[in-house]
């Protein structure tokens, strides 16, 4: 007997968030390759036995096979960090979590009123360092290091989630929504990677508003120095930094500016004060002392102080993450996806940043 509610959207949805081919999810369910070929192209109308075969290998509800069309992500206006390194299956579980962000958020956003929106158009401008100081002016935050990039980003109406994937060829992507900015990080990175990638996704945000050059390298390279310069003030770092840099004050200022040492070297060789054989130098003995594959003295990983407000104000209701993930018809490990990385833990320390939420009436 056939239900007529199944939602072959949603199939392709979920198949894309678990990483499977249609030929894997066939093998995993037992059904033949072109019935999923037809399911998922909205040619047959599965029984209630095959939606249960579909929901136990994708470990999705059976209820959420039945919804109504899922809000896809264009992939053209998304702006991945990594693209070049990406295969289609990492871009589309990626992009299938946005979908499921877009979900939690609209859940969230009919309960709670979130910061409004407060990021610039800086599409006109051509020098991305200029940009990153047109940013810091319009948020009156001045030269001084950024103490919670996340907390700034949310403060500013940044809708800011994790995305747990156990690759380092997905760092974070960024796109526009309904007027309303979203940024995705990938946590499996360090701390001072995932800060560097929360800067990049702004650059993207204000510099790309309206869609990217046609070259993506080339808005990568924009979002990069955009990125270098909003973390890294220019006038600042002259200020403070002494006229012979060695790799150890190199260390110590990128603690200051919660950078990595790589990308502290390449702030000085951008700002002239390391040559490029001092540059290169540097990099080699960053290299030895642990700095290319990871941050030896790295800092704390900064988290969500919106997040940590909505599930502490649910929780007063007793509303858990369990019982949002079934408002959503989702597994709850996709709740935990979307949320433990840049959720607060026991000994985080306070956040410098702060957003006051109150209910929607």
């Amino acid at each position: 007997m056939a239900d007529a509610s199944f939602n072959n959207k949603r199939l392709i949805l979920a198949r894309n968030r678990r990483g499977m081919t249609a030929k894997a999810l066939a093998e995993e369910t037992g059904l033949a390759a072109n019935t999923i070929s037809r399911l998922e192209n909205g040619l047959n109308d599965p029984d209630t036995d095959t939606i249960k075969k579909l929901a136990t290998a994708l470990r999705y509800p059976h209820q959420f096979f039945l919804g109504d069309d899922p809000e896809f992500l264009d992939s053209e206006a998304v702006s991945f960090r990594s693209l070049s390194k990406m295969a289609s299956k990492e871009r589309n579980a990626a992009l299938a979590g946005g979908a499921l962000g877009l979900q939690l958020s609209e859940w969230v956003e009919q309960r709670f009123q979130l910061p409004e929106p407060n990021l610039i158009d800086l599409s006109y401008e051509t020098d991305p360092e200029a940009a990153a100081i047109a940013l810091r002016q319009h948020w009156g935050i001045g030269e001084k290091p950024i103490g919670n990039m996340i907390g700034l980003l949310e403060t500013n109406g940044v809708r800011v989630f994790s995305l747990a994937e156990q690759t380092k060829n997905v760092d974070a992507f960024s796109f526009w929504k309904s007027q309303k900015p979203f940024v995705f990080l990938n946590t499996y990175k360090t701390a001072e990677h995932s800060i560097f990638d929360a800067a990049h996704e702004l650059g993207h945000l204000v510099l790309h508003m309206h869609g990217g050059p046609e070259e993506s390298q080339q808005a990568e390279r924009e979002a990069n120095a955009f990125a270098s310069a909003f973390l890294v003030p220019a006038a600042d770092v002259k200020a403070r930094m002494p006229r012979l840099i060695d790799v150890n004050i190199i260390i110590r200022a990128k603690l200051r500016w919660r950078v990595s040492a790589m990308a502290m070297a390449y702030r000085l060789r951008r700002l002239g004060l390391l040559t490029e054989w001092q540059y290169k130098s540097a990099c080699i003995e960053l290299g030895k002392r642990g700095y290319r594959s990871g941050e030896p003295e790295g800092i704390e990983r900064e988290t969500s102080s919106v997040w940590h407000k909505i599930l502490e104000r649910l929780w007063t209701e007793r509303v858990t993450k369990d019982e949002i993930a079934q408002n959503l018809c989702v597994p709850v490990d996709e709740i935990d996806c979307l949320l433990d990385g840049v959720m607060r833990t026991r000994n985080s320390p306070p956040l410098r940043n702060t957003v006051t939420l109150s209910a929607v009436k």
